[in-house]
């Protein structure tokens, strides 16, 4: 998360707030921020002004988390279905049965917890897909709709639309993601493996994103069974309409079951083509390989291998507290941990790992606005660590946060309490 250093500079301007003494990845000082009308104004080892002033105590800065795939619209539905511990099959269906009598209340309730949690935690930016077909209707979009106006202050929120259950099987679904797209979704999604002509779904979502000129981003390749993918179709398609860097896959758990040679292949197709790559930790690893009484595969594409060879990858939630992942608690620094963990990544991918949060899903997204750079928005999330690495693997908690300039969350650090005399009995010496 290297900043230029160009444009570190001193500056006596008038300033509305300056952070001192914030770790900077890639800066070996600490360094002030300053932010004038929200945005970053300066960057220098010490600026001189009289603006209220936020001491990070060399602490590290982030300009926020970014979660490029969650659901918002069927979160926290645990407790309102049976979970049987099924897998994939089991996830969609039990969703879709329940999803017919979500309303736009409940929808916008059940979002709204993960997104006070996500801005808790740190997170900036979000991109959430959306179901829309008959039995869903609109109801979920207009709620997410109004979830991004009502928490713009805290988080920036991009709308996918997709089809979870199929789109050529689903009579009346590609007119209510055209009606949405209409209506003010950011990008369309889909989900080939669902659909009885996945090579059709995917042309269809294609030509749609090309009419309405959007960026496409697609669930796919949700197995462990590489012997087929669709994400050669996906790759063509993206050549072929030059949609090169405004396509994503997500998932595509199939890439932890190719070999060495085999996956160096693909990561140079995807980099070539442009279409970037997003694992989520949690489901993937909590669906994959649910058939296998031992030994059971990860099931967990390797981001970090990939990234190496120039593609677009993130780590990012997919679902909280649902059929789908029964966990969840809006920290993306707890998923990249997760993901370092299961992938067996050392001290020194640990940097690497926190940039599958940050500035990798940024690019992705194609958020060009995004960073710790004069001219961005004052987007900056100090965290309870002083290197990135540290932040990693400490899983830092996010102490202060400000949206455009302005707070957003703080956190009080725990009080110990060191007194003897005090201690419950059983801890006394």
């Amino acid at each position: 998360m290297p900043i230029n250093k160009q444009q570190i500079m001193p500056t006596d301007q008038p300033l509305d707030l300056v952070f001192r003494r914030v770790a900077i990845s890639g800066q070996d000082q600490p360094q002030d921020i300053g932010v004038k009308g929200g945005k970053i104004a300066a960057i220098a080892p010490q600026i001189r002004c009289d603006a209220p002033e936020i001491d990070a105590g060399g602490r590290l800065a982030v300009p926020g988390f970014v979660d490029s795939h969650i659901h918002l619209d069927k979160a926290c539905l645990l407790g309102r279905c049976g979970h049987n511990h099924g897998g994939l099959a089991d996830a969609i269906a039990t969703v879709a049965a329940m999803k017919r009598d979500f309303t736009e209340a409940d929808v916008y309730e059940r979002g709204a917890r993960v997104i006070q949690k996500a801005i808790g935690k740190g997170t900036t930016r979000m991109r959430t897909h959306v179901e829309v077909d008959p039995r869903a209707g609109l109801r979920s979009f207009s709620a997410i709709k109004a979830l991004k106006a009502d928490y713009a202050w805290g988080l920036d929120l991009s709308i996918c639309v997709f089809p979870q259950e199929g789109l050529t099987n689903d009579p009346g679904t590609e007119e209510l993601l055209v009606t949405a797209l209409q209506d003010g979704a950011d990008l369309l999604g889909g989900c080939p493996y669902t659909d009885t002509d996945p090579a059709a779904q995917i042309e269809r979502l294609f030509t749609l994103a090309q009419r309405f000129d959007v960026d496409l981003d697609f669930h796919l390749d949700f197995d462990l069974d590489p012997s087929w993918m669709h994400l050669d179709e996906v790759c063509r398609r993206t050549e072929r309409q030059g949609w090169g860097g405004r396509v994503a896959i997500g998932h595509v758990t199939k890439l932890s079951m190719v070999p060495p040679d085999r996956l160096a292949t693909i990561g140079q197709r995807l980099a070539d083509t442009g279409v970037g790559l997003t694992v989520l930790p949690a489901t993937d690893l909590y669906l994959m390989g649910r058939q296998e009484s031992h030994a059971r595969p990860r099931g967990l594409a390797p981001a970090h291998l990939l990234a190496e060879q120039g593609v677009r990858c993130s780590v990012a939630t997919n679902n909280v507290l649902n059929p789908f992942t029964p966990f969840g608690d809006g920290s993306l620094l707890r998923m990249a941990n997760l993901y370092a963990n299961v992938a067996q990544c050392g001290p020194h991918e640990f940097e690497q790992c926190l940039d599958l949060v940050t500035t990798s899903p940024a690019r992705l997204m194609r958020l060009d606005d995004y960073g710790i750079a004069i001219g961005n928005p004052a987007d900056l999330i100090i965290l309870d660590a002083a290197t990135p690495g540290a932040a990693l693997a400490e899983i830092a908690e996010p102490v202060i946060g400000f949206k455009r300039g302005r707070l957003s969350f703080e956190r009080p650090p725990a009080q110990l309490n060191m007194s003897v005399a005090r201690k419950p009995a059983g801890l006394l010496d």
